[in-house]
């Protein structure tokens, strides 16, 4: 074997992308890690380096094109400023690519006679469908139907799919996902750190999962009808297609603080780093503005911090406008606390509550963004439901899964009952100017859902900027120091290591989908 191939075989498993914790060092070098693996095994390790690998980039890409954060420095490079460089695009494309080596072996090992579950094996597919459609989100045509084959069929250069074709191939992985849950089979219970052996729980995050991919590339004429379709058949199904029926059925790891669930927001972001970026004003003054319960701390805070972790400015929540010149003096204002900090109430030092020690920030999906699909789907008139009554699941879902016990508060014990939610939710839609009015355009509508969803989504991966490059929705600020011709990018460019080691699927892949450069669209992206 040529030292070109070796190390092809060596990206495509894996060992040359550095792993996000180290919990599980061990497991991802011993001989165990291989598809001769036990199923219960390898979940929980995948699981844990795919959020992490989401996780960090999350924090500092995400948060920064979507004005969450501002790395408020005048340096070039910067990403809330669309600048960034192009190494930037190999740590998600390492990491994703070499958990897919990962969830490939689960499902291997799972379909072996020996090991016979078709629990593991949906699992599986339902993780390769996220993983593969964060690839194709970021980069527009990536390898798929040829990806990670180098160790058992020494494909050392794969093709790069059309996005279209990855989509279709995604649609099938939830299928037999689907089917395979139908079967029942039972799993190891503390080897599934997200669901713990709920298969039912899995079901329902595979077809919400479904819906999301299905609505992302509805806008294609192309196959505009048969996703619509698709997406009735699921809505109109319960029995067949279950979906997420509440908070309880979010798809999140909830980190314990505890190897090998350490949050990597503690194991690969240092303390002091956690509170450098500020918050931007697109997220923090509508909060402020509508005195959102996620930020109040007499009622619905902890020891002088509110549910969110940010730090106030002088006592103010107040942001910081994205994209500004460099030179205008901007200054840091509010910021996210890191674990180390203190709020003193009463002349009393109580730890801040953070992000960094929160179990919440490992959310792959949640129920809130599920009813925010169907509130557009409904809105699109592709089903017959009321988009109000799915907007206003979306709008309570976005707020109970950070505050469970709204509106009563964390002093107040006793549940609320269902009357009680439904009078403090329309009082707050109402207050906020957020109510759904079904006289106004659709693209006021439209604006009002992705507002709402933009909340909701929080912390999810890459989830903000992919439909923000869908719809146009939530309407940014638009400062005078972006780059890019002021246009949100439209990608991540391929690493450039890519082009070495892949020459000829590259060539193909730039002169199917346009320029390697991040204003060139992806497919479902193009009119």
């Amino acid at each position: 074997m040529n030292i070109k191939k070796i190390i092809v075989l060596l990206i495509g498993v894996g060992i040359l992308a550095p792993s996000c914790t180290k919990e599980f060092a061990d497991i991802n070098t011993n001989p165990n890690n291989t598809p001769n693996a036990l199923p219960q095994q390898l979940l929980a390790p995948a699981l844990v380096n795919t959020l992490s690998t989401n996780m960090v980039r999350n924090r500092n890409f995400n948060n920064e094109l979507m004005q969450v954060t501002v790395d408020v420095n005048d340096s070039e490079g910067k990403v809330f400023r669309y600048d960034f460089r192009d190494s930037w695009s190999d740590y998600t494309w390492n990491g994703w690519y070499s958990q897919l080596t990962n969830f490939k072996d689960l499902y291997k090992s799972a379909a072996d006679p020996v090991n016979d579950n078709s629990t593991y094996r949906g699992i599986s597919l339902v993780c390769q469908a996220w993983i593969y459609s964060l690839l194709t989100d970021t980069y527009g045509d990536v390898p798929f139907s040829e990806s990670n084959k180098s160790r058992d069929e020494q494909i050392y250069e794969p093709k790069f799919d059309n996005q279209k074709d990855i989509y279709q191939g995604l649609f099938a992985m939830l299928e037999e996902a689907n089917a395979l849950f139908k079967l029942n089979k039972a799993i190891v219970a503390n080897s599934d750190p997200i669901y713990a052996g709920n298969i039912t729980r899995w079901r329902r995050f595979c077809n919400s999962l479904y819906l999301r991919l299905l609505l992302r590339v509805s806008g294609k004429s192309d196959v505009a009808n048969d996703v619509v379709a698709k997406i009735q058949q699921i809505a109109g199904n319960a029995t067949e297609y279950p979906v997420f029926t509440s908070n309880d059925d979010n798809a999140v790891l909830k980190w314990t603080g505890v190897a090998p669930y350490a949050s990597p927001f503690v194991t690969a972001v240092r303390d002091q780093d956690f509170r450098v970026p500020a918050i931007g004003s697109f997220f923090i003054d509508r909060l402020r503005d509508w005195e959102d319960p996620r930020l109040n701390i007499p009622v619905y805070g902890k020891n002088g911090s509110n549910r969110l972790g940010i730090a106030p400015a002088s006592g103010l929540f107040i942001g910081v406008e994205s994209g500004y010149l460099p030179g205008t003096g901007v200054v840091r204002n509010a910021y996210f606390y890191s674990m180390s900090q203190t709020v003193t109430v009463n002349s009393v030092a109580y730890p801040a509550q953070s992000l960094q020690l929160e179990p919440l920030t490992g959310m792959i999906m949640n129920y809130a963004e599920l009813q925010f699909i169907l509130a557009e789907a409904s809105l699109r008139g592709w089903i017959t439901n009321p988009a109000d009554v799915y907007y206003k699941n979306g709008v309570r879902g976005g707020i109970t899964q950070w505050l469970p016990n709204w509106p009563n508060g964390t002093a107040v014990t006793t549940v609320p009952t269902s009357t009680e939610v439904t009078n403090a939710l329309n009082a707050y839609l109402t207050f906020t100017g957020m109510d759904w009015d079904t006289g106004l355009p659709l693209t006021d509508l439209m604006e009002r859902l992705h507002v709402q969803k933009y909340y909701a989504m929080f912390l999810v991966d890459f989830q903000q900027w992919f439909e923000y490059r869908r719809t146009g929705h939530p309407i940014l600020h638009k400062g005078l120091g972006l780059r890019n011709n002021g246009v949100m990018p439209a990608r991540m460019k391929y690493p450039i290591y890519v082009q070495s080691t892949n020459p000829t699927s590259y060539k193909k892949a730039i002169a199917a989908q346009g320029t390697d450069l991040i204003s060139t669209q992806v497919w479902w992206q193009k009119p």
